[in-house]
């Protein structure tokens, strides 16, 4: 991991671009860090995290791999409480669409935080809300391009056209940065402290507070 300035929080967030939890866990960090602000100073980082390495590049519908993946009553059980989640958040959350490989969307974020990590935080939060508040399709070609249109992100279209471009930059982050990473998000504070799952804003206050 590329060092920080001194006196300053490093944040490595490893998350897919189709986790709900980490929509929600950038959020609640987001809150933490605001509670610092005059105080300390943050570089957040994303790194990439394939929850279904084989997912379909075409797509598949989104309730229906949940039902599949968890069965028709968990999933009854779930929606409600995820839209309960996503409302204390100030977020809508959507069940519509499809979903499928995240590959280029990791892409996408890797090229935004070649460019600057105001640039990769915007381009990750455009995407959480096509995937999750507008039920845009993850892959779609159209829907990456409007994200990093949003994060001012230059080369998009290139990379997209070359599915090889940072493909192998990607890979080898959750070889090794995720190495022993069981779910997502996970968060890494000063490479040395471990977070992971969405924590509430408190816990990541305390933490903060002891750097």
């Amino acid at each position: 991991m590329a060092a920080v300035a001194k006196g300053v929080v490093r944040v490595d967030v490893v998350s897919d671009t189709v986790c709900p939890w980490c929509f929600i866990g950038k959020r609640r960090l987001e809150t933490a860090i605001r509670k610092f602000q005059g105080q300390k100073s943050f570089e957040v980082r994303w790194h990439p995290f394939f929850l279904n390495p084989d997912a379909s590049k075409e797509g598949v519908n989104k309730i229906e791999m949940y039902n599949q993946k968890f069965g028709e009553q968990r999933v009854k059980q779930m929606i409600p409480m995820m839209m309960e989640t996503f409302a204390k958040e100030g977020l809508n959350y959507s069940m519509e669409g499809q979903t499928g490989s995240t590959l280029n969307s990791h892409r996408l974020i890797a090229l935004a935080g070649q460019q600057g990590l105001d640039k990769q935080d915007k381009v990750v939060e455009a995407l959480f809300r096509a995937y999750f508040t507008e039920g845009q399709f993850i892959n779609d070609k159209q829907v990456l391009l409007k994200a990093a249109e949003q994060a001012s992100i230059s080369g998009a279209e290139e990379l997209l056209n070359d599915e090889d471009e940072l493909k192998s930059e990607v890979l080898h982050e959750v070889k090794t940065l995720a190495k022993g990473v069981t779910g997502v998000p996970f968060f890494i504070i000063d490479g040395k402290h471990s977070l992971s799952g969405a924590q509430e804003s408190e816990t990541f206050v305390k933490m903060f507070e002891k750097l």
